[in-house]
């Protein structure tokens, strides 16, 4: 499978919005984004896609953009991070036995990939689940997070449903599990609280400790 490729031109919906972007914004990073944090670590956080403002300006996923506000002081509240916020891709933050991704590594139009993106960036999140070491709790954010998950493990759709704070045990020694998306939208309307998200990173926290070492 194939590895991270700053520089993939697969979906040419996706390249040529990047290169308006770029135009329009010099100083943006505006490329795919590559995955954040321990190559070793045993969580793995799968997001959605670049936020305009956030990933795509900056570098680095969840960084500059209000969806990053509650992961990365959620992260640090469970010592995943060693600092509560993610500003810039030189701020000095470092994740602790976890690394973030997106499914889609690109930003779209509209922050909504259509299907033959999802797909074709699934690849390289395939890639990403190979490594993991047995033990390892992968987070999906969100349901495209949860699908792309789902399908990289060569899974069927129909056996793993999306839900909040949902747990999937796969028989091939990882643990899976689901929170809802910490967006602007879904954080200020209270679909996803706080509490709600701490909850999720409790059981996450808990899977790693009693998961034997291998």
């Amino acid at each position: 499978m194939p590895n991270f490729d700053a520089f993939c031109l697969a979906c040419p919906r996706l390249a040529s919005h990047l290169n308006r972007i770029r135009d329009q914004y010099p100083s943006y990073y505006a490329r795919p984004v590559p995955p954040f944090g321990d190559r070793e670590a045993r969580l793995l956080i799968v997001g959605l896609a670049p936020g305009m403002h956030g990933a795509n300006r900056s570098g680095r996923p969840f960084t500059g953009d209000y969806a990053g506000i509650l992961l990365y002081q959620t992260l640090h509240k469970f010592g995943f991070a060693n600092k509560p916020e993610s500003v810039a891709v030189n701020d000095g933050l470092q994740l602790i036995n976890c690394r973030i991704t997106n499914a889609v590594k690109c930003l779209p139009p509209g922050n909504k990939p259509v299907a033959k993106e999802i797909n074709t960036c699934n690849a390289y999140l395939q890639t990403e689940l190979q490594e993991l070491a047995p033990g390892s709790v992968i987070l999906a954010l969100g349901g495209i997070a949860h699908k792309s998950v789902v399908k990289a493990l060569g899974l069927k759709q129909s056996d793993y449903t999306f839900g909040h704070n949902h747990y999937h045990g796969l028989q091939n020694d990882l643990h899976f599990m689901d929170s809802y998306h910490c967006s602007r939208y879904n954080t200020q309307t209270k679909r996803l609280t706080k509490t709600m998200f701490e909850d999720v990173f409790q059981k996450v926290q808990t899977l790693l400790t009693e998961t034997r070492e291998y």
